[in-house]
């Protein structure tokens, strides 16, 4: 996604109020806009998750969820999921709408992430085949294994991973098909000041 394109900037009661280019977007403390997260799993139940390539402006290196990005000005939800889960990972997949948060954190002090963002979750049969502008690597893991690994070295991965994955755990156990891991408690600094739930 080019730094140019236009995003879609919303109030925290996600109406549309204008676009501003994503560069734009992101510097200083961020302007609120729509965005999505995936969660995409095998049908052995592992979590597809990337790390993101050493050229992004925020939180180059990190672990995070299957994919993230945001639609386009003028774009649907729907059509901007296809989109940049074809073209970060080359693959489709069957996904079903969770919920939707806003969220506010910092990278450093000339960027951060403010957004509206809406979590889905799915299964594909496709093997990833990565774009390497976007994904430096990706794995499958096992919900107990990620469980442990964030538990253990949270500083690999980003903040709105370990938001949105602590959440599954609490309120959709059914996503990751188990009820029984403990779960990881959300940040208490972090605002979630809208949410809107669903099911798959």
């Amino acid at each position: 996604m080019s730094d140019e394109e236009q995003l879609i900037l919303v109030d925290s009661d996600d109406r549309e109020i204008g676009y501003l280019s994503k560069a734009d977007a992101h510097l200083g403390s961020g302007v609120l806009h729509r965005s999505f997260s995936l969660f995409v799993f095998n049908p052995e139940g592992e979590l597809l998750v990337q790390q993101r390539a050493s050229g992004k402006r925020l939180w180059p290196g990190y672990w995070s969820n299957t994919c993230c990005s945001h639609p386009r000005r003028g774009e649907k939800m729907d059509s901007a999921i296809a989109r940049r889960l074809r073209e970060e990972l080359g693959m489709r997949a069957e996904l079903g709408f969770l919920f939707k948060f806003e969220y506010h954190t910092q990278y450093d002090a000339h960027g951060a992430e403010h957004e509206l963002c809406s979590v889905y979750a799915g299964h594909s049969l496709e093997r990833p085949c990565a774009n390497v502008d976007e994904v430096a690597a990706w794995r499958y893991v096992k919900p107990r294994a990620l469980q442990a690994e964030i538990a253990h070295t949270p500083e690999r991965f980003t903040p709105w991973f370990k938001l949105e994955w602590a959440r599954i755990f609490r309120a959709y156990p059914w996503v990751v098909g188990t009820e029984l891991l403990r779960p990881l408690p959300d940040n208490p600094r972090d605002i979630d000041t809208f949410d809107q739930s669903g099911r798959w």
